[in-house]
C-alpha cells in the first residue's frame, strides 16, 4: 500500500495514500484494533454525524464565522455522506478511548479531504477546508458525539418498533385463529386449569404491544441534546447565538424535534437517557426470550413432549439423528436476548463510570445501545417471519392433555370444597382414573352436574353467578 505523510500534534503519521481520512483517524486505527466493528457498521450514526456538521456549518455561516464557500463545501460533502457515499472511509473502531474524539475527527478529516478532491488539491494539505479550524468550528467532540449518537438512535429506532408491530399483528392473527382450541394451562410446569391457545397468543400480543409503546416513549429522551456546549458545557469558543441556531438547523435537516438542554453542563456528562433506553431494550428482549421458551416447550416432542403446536421446519436438526428438526429460530432469538441483557449491564456500568464534567465511556455505551437495537430488530423480524407466521396447532393433542389432567378439579372447589377436591386429586394421581370418573363413582355429583362443572369451556372465564 502506498502512503502519504501527514503531520499533527504528535509529529509525522503515515496515512493510506487515497484515504479521505487523515492522521488522527489513522492513529485511532492503530490504537484501537478492538472489536473490528467500525463506526460505519451503523450507517445512521454516520448520517447523524453529517447532519450535525451541516447544522454547525449553517449556524457558523449565519454568524459570519465561516466563509460562504467553506460552508458550501461542508454541505456538499455532507450531502454525499448522507446519501451513502464515503461510508467506507469511517474506519475507527466503535469502542475507542478519547470519549469519541476519534469518531469526530474521522468525519472532520473525511469532509476536509473530500473538499480537497473537489477543489483539485492534494489530500492531506487541508487548504480548502481544515478539519479543526473549519469543519469543527464552534464544536467539541463532547457535544458533537453525544448529539450524533442520540440522533442516530432517533433515526433508527423506528425500524425496531415497525418490526414489533408486524410481530404483534401476526400474534393477534394467531390468537384469533387459535381461539377455539382448548389447551391445558400450566404453572411451575405443572398442570393448572384449561384455557385456549388463543388466550396464550393474545397474552404474547399484549405484552409486546406494551413494549413498542415503551420504546417510543423512552426514545423521546434523546430529543434533548447539548450541541453548543463544546468542551464541558460552558459553550467556550462559540457565539452566544450559536447553540440556538445550530439546534434550529439540526431540527430542519434531520426532521427530528431536537431541543437544547436547559443545563448544558449537566447534559454533557449525563448518560441517563442511554441507561433508560438500554433497560427498555433489555426488558423487550427478556419478554421476547420468555415467549420463545414457551414456543419451544409447547412444540417439544413430537412424541416425548407437549406437541401442542408445530413450529415451521427450517433446517435438519441433527448430524446423527435422522428426522430430527429443532426450534432453531426461537433458539437464536433466545441467544440474541442474552447478548442484549449483557449489553445492558455494560451500559449501566459505563454510565456509572463517568467522572466530573464528562463521561469518557460514551463510545462503549453507544456501541452497546446501537448493537442491542440492531440485534433486537433482527430477532423480532426473524421470529415473526420465519416462525410465528407459520405456527400451527395440534388440537387433538391439546384436548388430550386437558382430558388427562387433574387440574380441572379446581372447578369443583366451589361445589365440594378444597379439602374434598384435594383428596380426589390424590386419588386420581394414585389410581390413574379421571376426576370425572371418581366423582361419579363416589356419587359426589350427578352426571349432569359433573358434565356442567367439568366442562373445560366453562373454565375459560369467571363462572360463578
Amino acid at each position: 500500500m502506498n502512503y502519504r505523510i501527514e503531520h499533527d500534534l504528535l509529529g509525522k503519521q503515515k496515512v493510506p495514500e487515497s484515504a479521505l481520512y487523515g492522521s488522527q483517524t489513522a492513529r485511532a486505527v492503530e490504537n484501537f484494533p478492538i472489536t473490528k466493528v467500525t463506526i460505519n457498521h451503523f450507517p445512521h450514526l454516520i448520517k447523524a454525524l453529517a447532519f450535525v456538521k451541516v447544522a454547525a456549518a449553517r449556524a457558523n455561516g449565519e454568524l459570519n464565522l465561516l466563509a460562504p464557500e467553506k460552508q458550501a463545501l461542508i454541505e456538499r460533502v455532507c450531502r454525499e455522506i448522507i446519501n451513502g457515499q464515503w461510508h467506507e472511509q469511517f474506519v475507527v473502531d466503535t469502542i475507542q478511548g478519547g470519549a469519541g474524539t476519534s469518531t469526530n475527527m474521522n468525519i472532520n478529516e473525511v469532509i476536509a479531504n473530500r473538499a480537497s478532491q473537489i477543489s483539485g488539491e492534494p489530500l492531506g494539505l487541508y487548504q480548502a477546508l481544515h478539519p479543526n479550524n473549519d469543519v469543527n468550528l464552534s464544536q467539541s467532540t463532547n457535544d458533537v458525539f453525544p448529539t450524533a449518537v442520540r440522533l442516530s438512535i432517533l433515526l433508527d429506532f423506528q425500524n425496531l418498533t415497525d418490526a414489533l408491530e408486524r410481530l404483534c399483528i401476526t400474534l393477534k392473527t394467531k390468537s384469533d385463529q387459535f381461539s377455539p382450541v382448548i389447551k391445558l394451562g400450566r404453572t411451575q410446569l405443572q398442570d393448572a386449569v384449561p384455557m385456549t391457545m388463543g388466550q396464550t397468543f393474545h397474552a404474547y400480543y399484549t405484552t409486546l404491544k406494551e413494549e413498542g409503546e415503551r420504546i417510543r416513549r423512552d426514545a423521546a429522551l434523546f430529543y434533548e441534546v447539548n450541541l453548543g456546549g463544546t468542551a464541558v458545557g460552558t459553550g467556550i469558543n462559540t457565539h452566544k447565538d450559536y447553540a440556538s441556531l445550530a439546534i434550529a438547523h439540526l431540527v430542519l435537516i434531520s426532521q427530528q424535534p431536537m431541543v437544547l438542554s436547559a443545563d448544558l453542563i449537566e447534559a454533557t456528562s449525563d448518560m441517563g437517557a442511554f441507561v433508560a433506553f438500554s433497560s427498555t431494550l433489555k426488558r423487550t428482549a427478556t419478554k421476547l426470550s420468555r415467549i420463545c421458551n414457551d414456543l419451544r416447550l409447547m412444540s417439544s416432542g413430537p412424541r416425548g413432549g407437549f406437541n401442542e403446536i408445530n413450529l415451521p421446519a427450517r433446517q435438519p436438526g441433527s448430524s446423527i439423528m435422522p428426522g430430527k428438526v429443532n426450534p432453531v429460530i426461537p433458539e437464536a432469538v433466545n441467544q440474541i436476548a442474552f447478548q442484549i441483557i449483557g449489553n445492558d449491564v455494560t451500559v449501566t456500568i459505563a454510565a456509572e463510570a463517568g467522572q466530573l464534567e464528562l463521561n469518557v465511556m460514551e463510545p462503549v455505551i453507544a456501541y452497546n445501545v446501537l448493537e442491542s437495537m440492531r440485534l433486537l430488530t433482527s430477532g423480532v423480524d426473524l421470529l415473526e417471519r420465519l416462525c410465528v407466521r407459520d405456527i400451527t396447532v395440534n388440537e387433538d393433542q391439546c384436548r388430550h392433555w386437558v382430558e388427562q389432567s387433574i387440574g380441572v378439579i379446581t372447578a369443583l372447589n366451589s361445589r365440594l370444597g378444597y379439602q374434598m377436591t384435594s383428596r380426589l386429586a390424590t386419588q386420581a394421581l394414585e389410581s390413574g382414573k379421571s376426576v370425572r370418573s371418581l366423582v361419579l363413582e363416589q356419587q359426589l355429583l350427578s352426571n349432569d352436574e359433573a358434565e356442567l362443572l367439568l366442562d373445560p369451556k366453562r373454565m375459560l372465564r369467571p363462572n360463578l353467578s
